[in-house]
């Protein structure tokens, strides 16, 4: 069984909402993540996020699309309770799951979840709301674990503007990174930190990539060639993350990958593929990952937990890409790249 890198999560966040006990993860049942369920499909590690406070969605249906409006943007102060809430619960699960579980800091330990020694977790921020200005609480929470950081969520913050959901819709949808923005990335690459731009909007993608501190990762994302949707990466996206030697994990969500935006869970895993595909032909099978997204979107019916990655996997064979190939998107790019980001 090959081994299976996953560049996005929601478990940490799904757990928490259903205030789970801290060993929930060892349950089979209680997430699409769970340490069975990554055993049964090869997870070796990932990156799981923790989201601070999002609000109530109001979804607007449009003539063929819809629309999410930003959710309004929370304080320092409160997105820091809610992220440290969500931490304690992340140190709390460690503990009862004792080597089942265990927290990615550097390229070291990955090899020791990619050798079968326990499930990865690279602790990840989506929306970098509970850090301040002053970058101080950056520096706690590298201390803490944190080895992966998306700027923003969909919304606007103190350091950039999150592209909203909407389809159909191109990501240039408003400013990009503030100066404390700017502060923000570089700092992430003098500690190490990989910067995630999932959810950045346009202006902001380009900001970061002038930046040119560290590769261009794009965590959970599709082709907006392929689905014309507010989240995907346009062509001159896909071709700067593989200039910077960077990648894009492929997103499972349905509606990311259907041509109509549809929420459909009828969609065959075949779409994983031809999205994979696009890249790969496009900037190189070295650019291509991962980023399900589970427990955080509509998956394919095919693939609804972590147990049935190599189904993903049969289907990028099936897509024509060789067994070396497969090896790549499953888990060597994301090695590769993320132990760049950390050194």
């Amino acid at each position: 069984m090959r081994p299976v890198i996953d560049g996005h999560n929601d478990v940490l966040s799904h757990l928490h909402e259903e205030d789970a006990p801290d060993g929930a993860i060892l349950d089979e049942e209680a997430a699409a993540i769970t340490v069975p369920r990554a055993r049964e499909g090869g997870l070796a590690a990932g990156m799981f996020a923790v989201l601070p406070p999002t609000g109530e969605w109001d979804v607007q249906r449009t003539s063929g699309g819809y629309e999410i409006p930003y959710s309004p943007s929370v304080g320092w102060e409160e997105s820091a309770r809610t992220i440290g809430a969500l931490g304690a619960r992340l140190f709390r699960l460690l503990d009862a799951a004792g080597g089942e579980v265990r927290l990615i800091r550097d390229a070291a330990d990955l090899d020791t979840c990619l050798a079968g020694d326990g499930l990865g977790v690279v602790f990840h921020f989506e929306g970098a709301e509970p850090i301040d200005t002053d970058l101080d609480a950056l520096e706690v929470w590298y201390a803490a674990g944190l080895r992966s950081l998306g700027i923003v969520w969909s919304r606007a913050n103190a350091f950039a503007s999150g592209v909203p959901f909407k389809f159909p819709s191109t990501p240039d949808t408003g400013p990009g990174l503030t100066d404390d923005g700017r502060r923000l990335v570089k700092r992430c690459a003098e500690l190490g930190i990989a910067v995630d731009l999932s959810h950045l909007n346009a202006a902001g993608f380009w900001d970061v990539a002038r930046i040119d501190a560290a590769p261009l990762i794009a965590s959970h994302s599709g082709v907006y060639e392929l689905c014309t949707y507010s989240r995907n990466l346009m062509n001159d996206q896909l071709d700067a993350i593989a200039s910077s030697g960077g990648l894009v994990g492929i997103n499972f969500d349905v509606g990311s990958l259907r041509a109509d935006g549809g929420d459909d869970a009828d969609t065959p895993l075949s779409r994983i593929a031809e999205h994979a595909r696009y890249v790969a032909d496009r900037c190189g099978v070295d650019h291509v990952a991962l980023g399900s997204d589970f427990d955080g979107a509509t998956m394919p019916a095919e693939i609804p937990h972590a147990g049935a990655y190599q189904g993903v996997l049969a289907a990028l064979e099936a897509a024509g890409f060789a067994s070396h190939e497969v090896d790549q998107i499953a888990w060597r790019n994301w090695r590769r790249v993320l132990a760049a980001a950390w050194s």
